[in-house]
């Protein structure tokens, strides 16, 4: 198993992801167990997981092996790492660019939580289906059908998942449909549609009744999208290209609009520990500049009162804080919104949310939006 993740690791770059490279490697393993498959993932990204430990001296066999080493003494014993080394866990140029706090380095050590996001009203339900405990069950009143899922059934061949009754969605992307809260028979853009998992949840929460409009600038992510919503039996939604620029995929206005806009994903480095060690700080000011076109160019199909809103599973200054300041600043039209924060309902309505793997159990996510003034 360690050839594989030897192979895995060697051939992992910015160009090719390791989780990428990974499915590529153990679907032509010949052999190969579902159980000898999780532990090959385990020790790659184990591997990146703790390469600020790692001598880059020693045979790649060996670092693999201490990385794996690191992983079962923290699970064991998080304080095992004193604060002072946590910081190699992540590259030094991210200091100058995300509040970083002790609580955040011991959260992206740890293994990530796999979230799955039942059909409206079913989360009970699956729970049941699948087998699950209690534990299984929603963590919060405010997302009843978000479920946490800690079995080892591949859950792509569940007659569950074929059957359209859940998708795999992280808890903190869900999160940002219910900020959306698109109402029934209205009219939304996902703007950067991807393969279209937040689509989904705003259909859902739509009740199937209303329209959205699903953009990206890809089209193998449209058509993979197009295979989740015949699985879901989705129909109210079009998709359409769009590249990001002045010239909208159409004419239609419309009550919201979200730009789950590209990032560094900076957030995501607790599932992704790959990211760490390819993303830039160079790639975090371009992105910033991509950020603010795309809102910049979306607002314009934005309906007087309708409402835009803005999120990134990144934690950098210059995508989040910065870009909203910026966006708020050119366009006098837009009332920056007060939102509410579903994993928090007890605290008070602002204009930004933060949600932070130590806290929610998933991906590190930032949310604003605007209205237009009447």
């Amino acid at each position: 198993m360690t050839a594989i993740a030897e192979n895995v690791i060697a051939k992992a770059d910015q160009q090719h992801t390791a989780d990428a490279v990974l499915r590529t490697e153990l679907k032509q393993a010949r052999g190969i167990s579902r159980e000898e498959g999780r532990a090959v993932s385990r020790a790659v990204f184990a591997y990146y997981r703790w390469l600020g430990w790692l001598d880059e001296r020693l045979p790649m066999g060996e670092r693999i092996a201490r990385a794996l080493g690191f992983d079962d003494t923290f699970r064991k014993n998080p304080a095992s790492i004193k604060e002072a080394d946590l910081h190699r866990a992540i590259p030094s140029w991210v200091s100058g660019h995300v509040n970083i706090s002790v609580e955040w380095l011991r959260a992206l050590q740890t293994e990530p939580t796999l979230w799955l996001r039942a059909r409206m009203g079913q989360g009970k339900q699956l729970a049941e289906k699948l087998g699950l405990g209690p534990s299984g069950r929603a963590r919060t009143r405010a997302l009843p059908d978000a479920v946490v899922y800690e079995g080892g059934e591949d859950l792509f061949r569940t007659p569950e998942f074929q059957a359209g009754e859940f998708e795999l969605q992280d808890i903190s992307s869900q999160v940002v449909g219910m900020v959306c809260n698109p109402q029934a028979g209205g009219t939304w853009w996902d703007a950067c549609a991807g393969e279209g998992g937040k689509t989904l949840h705003l259909a859902d929460l739509m009740g199937g009744k209303g329209l959205i409009w699903a953009s990206d600038r890809a089209a193998w992510r449209l058509q993979k999208l197009k295979q989740r919503t015949a699985r879901a039996k989705v129909f109210n939604y079009r998709s359409v290209l769009w590249d990001g620029g002045a010239k909208l995929p159409t004419r239609t206005k419309f009550d919201g609009i979200l730009v789950d806009a590209p990032c560094a994903g900076v957030g995501t480095w607790q599932r992704n520990p790959h990211a760490r060690w390819t993303t830039t700080a160079e790639d975090v000011a371009e992105l910033g500049a991509v950020q603010k076109k795309l809102l910049a160019n979306a607002v314009q199909a934005l309906k007087p009162g309708g409402r835009l809103i803005y999120s990134v599973c990144t934690l950098t200054r210059a995508e989040t804080t910065e870009v909203k300041a910026e966006i708020t600043r050119l366009y006098g039209n837009l009332e920056p919104l007060k939102l509410l924060n579903p994993l928090e309902p007890s605290a008070p309505a602002s204009e930004s949310v933060w949600l932070w793997p130590q806290t929610v159990s998933g991906n590190g996510m930032f949310i604003c939006g605007w209205q237009a003034r009447s």
